[in-house]
């Protein structure tokens, strides 16, 4: 009987173990004989992540919270390892099956491996070339030591490919946060809020940011703000800020009636502003994945991407970190001169399905 241990450790992990989850509880009711245990790390506290948001994305709650958040990231680390030992060492399973590129995705490879349990790793392969991201180092040293990848792209694979890694390792699937936005898409939901009232469709923009190259020094970000007000025209933009950021946007003295700071959003609502927006700008790698599929311009202020496939299939750009260059991006944007989504292999919602077939193949009753 295969048991398997399923790791996240932040909101959008649960988003990418959904799917997975299903999908076997759908092998479940058809008589395969497989288990799993759900783990929540504890990684990131968030207020959002009550008993709704497991029902919304109709999976159990957690069999266990470590409670690892915290700390340096050193000091995170360790306390993820140390209490994923005691969980491993209580309930051994099969494999440890974990999603993405944060310190717990680092953390549990870690611990499973040095247990002689076996670590299938959902993204792998993504690579930005960056290492002063911690996200990066996550990514190659948990890759280091996996036994299945469960990869998103043709990149990822000649990435991998290119580390030495057999073809045997390497199940290229798709994405399984697209099968969650493609089965969360008919629960898209309007915000609530003077705010939302009287946005017109298609006419706004979406603007994340968070990534300390952008919001942490107070000129840059002041002359970012300034090329995206004046590149937009007017048009509102929507802007769920983070409370670091929006401290220094308030020292700088960015005050434009049409830049609608709200507070961080649920899955569903953010994804109804994205779906309905004119464009995103953001500095995060997953949203530039969701915008492509919604067949949304998507401009991205990073100098690098570890999701090459939305530059090259999506509605993804990728900018760069230097306000000066914005302004022809925008103008494309706003002329409607983008590009349209050209279809990304296996982004098709049935990723999960084929990642759980992988696994009893591997690990039958």
């Amino acid at each position: 009987m295969g048991k398997f241990t399923i790791v996240a450790g932040a909101r959008p992990n649960f988003m990418k173990i959904a799917p997975i989850i299903h999908a076997i509880q759908k092998q479940q009711k058809e008589g395969a004989k497989l288990t799993f245990r759900l783990i929540h790390t504890g990684q990131h506290y968030d207020k959002k992540m009550s008993g709704d948001f497991f029902e919304q994305l109709n999976i159990p709650e957690p069999d266990a919270n470590l409670g690892g958040g915290g700390g340096t990231q050193a000091e995170q680390t360790a306390a993820i390892m140390v209490a994923f030992e005691k969980e491993l060492l209580e309930n051994r399973p099969d494999l440890v099956l974990v999603v993405g590129d944060v310190t717990s995705t680092l953390a549990c490879s870690i611990t499973a491996k040095k247990l002689q349990i076996d670590v299938a790793h959902v993204e792998g392969g993504i690579r930005s070339g960056d290492l002063t991201m911690p996200e990066e180092i996550n990514r190659m040293v948990t890759d280091s030591i996996t036994d299945h990848f469960f990869t998103t792209s043709e990149i990822a694979n000649t990435n991998l490919r290119n580390s030495g890694f057999q073809d045997e390792k390497i199940h290229f699937v798709g994405n399984t946060m697209i099968d969650t936005l493609l089965a969360q898409m008919p629960h898209f939901k309007k915000p609530e809020g003077a705010v939302f009232e009287n946005l017109e469709l298609g006419n706004y923009f979406v603007m994340t940011m968070h990534r300390p190259a952008n919001v942490d020094q107070e000129h840059k970000l002041k002359a970012m703000i300034d090329a995206i007000l004046e590149g937009t025209e007017g048009l509102p933009i929507i802007f769920p800020v983070h409370p670091r950021t929006a401290k220094n946007l308030k020292e700088i003295g960015i005050n434009a009636p049409n830049l609608l700071m709200t507070e961080p959003l649920s899955y569903l609502e953010f994804n109804y502003l994205v779906k309905n927006a004119k464009g995103v700008i953001t500095d995060s790698g997953g949203i530039t994945e969701e915008a492509s599929v919604m067949n949304v311009p998507c401009i991205t202020l990073r100098d690098n991407t570890e999701r090459e496939e939305t530059i090259q299939l999506g509605t993804n750009e990728l900018v760069g970190t230097d306000p000066k260059k914005l302004k022809p991006y925008l103008k494309k944007v706003m002329d409607g001169n983008w590009k349209s989504y050209q279809g990304i292999p296996l982004w098709d919602g049935k990723t999960a399905e084929r990642i759980v077939k992988i696994l009893i193949d591997k690990y039958p009753d």
